[in-house]
């Protein structure tokens, strides 16, 4: 009988490429990984790595087993879920991946509410970019991710996740008042109606890499220009704090003002463009009652969002 944490191990390096990523991972020492794979080499009987400079490479036979290894612990999660679902008490640790904006504007009610409804559910939630968060859903260092996607720009799909939208939410151009005192203000000589307008001017984005900062080039590149981005930042309110006092222009999700009025101008984008916002878990664990028990609180949390900031 194979050990499953060993094959579990074997997976992990297949998924994470070395050894210390491994040990990162599991909080293992390196050589406490080595020691348990070659232990299940002498189970299975044949080579599992071979050495190729410093790193280490996984031989077909291992590459079988990681492959019947996914489909065991699949099975394990499923039972994992069925034996909570016998339970009459939603009980258990939630681990969930989220980014800023949805941070800001879910995690508050969706926390509140839980304690209320569902007091012996833990939480315990990391910030990180949607396209990261998906793939170490997959990986199992999250139970939950909340995602986002941009127009015409698909997030990863991985097969072992599924996918329910929570809402969606317009992205428009976010500039200052015409009368705020900042750096732009030079530049300025009538008020911006439009995107157009603002191929002369400082930008914030995100870093490149982001698929925000993709798009938002893209939409500047068909206005006819390419845009100055003097600011990049993934803190979407370091963002507004520079369009707010006059020193940048940039694009923002409607997502950002839940619970705040905006302090700048909203310009809506032609065609309307809007974000998509979802969840996803692993097939396997999605009927795990802590799991549907957040769900629920996070779609009623997004049906009950504010309407979109009047812009003035």
């Amino acid at each position: 009988m194979l050990d499953v944490k060993r094959l579990r191990l074997l997976r992990e390096l297949h998924l994470r490429g070395t050894l210390a990523d491994v040990a990162a991972v599991l909080q293992y020492s390196p050589s406490a990984i080595s020691q348990q794979l070659a232990l299940l080499e002498k189970e299975v009987g044949v080579p599992l790595l071979l050495k190729v400079g410093r790193r280490v490479q996984l031989t077909p036979q291992a590459e079988i087993l990681v492959t019947h290894t996914a489909e065991l612990l699949e099975t394990l999660e499923r039972a994992e879920a069925a034996i909570a679902a016998s339970l009459t008490i939603v009980t258990g640790t939630v681990k969930l991946a989220m980014f800023q904006s949805a941070a800001l504007a879910l995690l508050p009610n969706l926390l509140t509410a839980m304690a209320q409804k569902y007091p012996d559910v833990r939480i315990e939630m990391v910030q990180r970019e949607p396209e990261a968060a998906l793939h170490e859903t997959w990986t199992r260092d999250f139970d939950l991710v909340v995602a986002e996607q941009y127009p015409g720009h698909a997030a990863p799909m991985l097969a072992e996740l599924d996918r329910v939208t929570l809402t969606t939410d317009a992205i428009r151009l976010a500039v200052p008042f015409h009368d705020v005192v900042g750096s732009m203000s030079r530049m300025l000589s009538s008020p911006i109606t439009g995107l157009e307008d603002t191929a002369q001017l400082p930008w914030v984005m995100e870093p490149r890499g982001a698929a925000s900062r993709h798009w938002a080039e893209q939409r500047c590149r068909q206005a006819g220009f390419e845009p100055d981005v003097r600011f990049e930042t993934a803190d979407l309110q370091a963002q507004i704090r520079l369009i707010e006092s006059g020193n940048a222009v940039g694009l923002m999700p409607d997502l950002m003002w839940t619970g705040r009025q905006p302090h700048l101008n909203l310009i809506d984008l032609p065609g309307l463009p809007q974000r998509t916002v979802f969840t996803s878990v692993r097939r396997a664990s999605r009927r795990r009652p802590a799991l549907l028990a957040c769900r629920e609180i996070l779609e009623q949390t997004a049906q009950d969002l504010a309407v979109p900031p009047s812009r003035p």
